[in-house]
């Protein structure tokens, strides 16, 4: 636990944003119940993000992270954009680090490299198993991923899935519609 941050327990509800100016300018000065109000409004999308782009054995670790980084960089917050913005770019950057230490973690110590673990055939399901899309989701390569949930789930567009992931845009598409092709493979199983 990082010391001074606020121990917060998320929210799965969607809550109203409006108070977000004023919780944001509160907890810039150190108020922790701000804070809070904060972490319980936009947790729950946070999480969701998290969940879809590294799957749910890190989510929960990850969101912890992303809202601790908010916490530390609160101050950098200028108000150019929505608070709601500001974290959601905060918390991909976080999303993309946290997994890159990960593989680089797992490269060093695991047998297995990542082509090797793409070739490797997935668990059969059972032929009366309901269709299960998040898993698919999870499935899919790192960057395809990526882009999938970006573009087709949060609704961003090639040019800005690009600069997240700095990235070409052909390259955004070309993800995009392997991502497709992958799920629709997965789920005409």
């Amino acid at each position: 636990m990082t010391e001074g941050v606020p121990v917060l327990q998320p929210e799965r509800r969607p809550a109203a944003r409006s108070g977000d100016p004023v919780d944001v300018a509160l907890a810039s000065a150190g108020d922790a119940g701000a804070f809070e109000r904060l972490y319980r409004r936009h947790s729950g999308r946070i999480h969701s993000l998290a969940l879809r782009m590294i799957g749910p054995g890190d989510a929960d670790e990850c969101t912890q992270e992303i809202f601790v980084r908010a916490w530390e960089k609160l101050g950098s917050f200028r108000g150019d954009a929505a608070f709601g913005t500001w974290l959601y770019r905060l918390g991909i950057n976080t999303i993309l680090s946290y997994r890159s230490k990960r593989w680089r973690y797992r490269d060093r110590f695991a047998e297995e490299d990542e082509e090797t673990m793409e070739r490797a055939p997935a668990r059969p399901l059972a032929k009366d198993a309901a269709v299960d899309l998040e898993r698919s989701i999870g499935a899919l390569p790192a960057r395809a991923r990526d882009v999938f949930v970006l573009h087709d789930v949060e609704g961003f567009r090639h040019e800005e899935i690009a600069s997240m992931l700095s990235i070409n845009i052909g390259t955004s598409k070309s993800q995009l519609h392997r991502a497709r092709m992958l799920l629709r493979e997965s789920l005409t199983r």
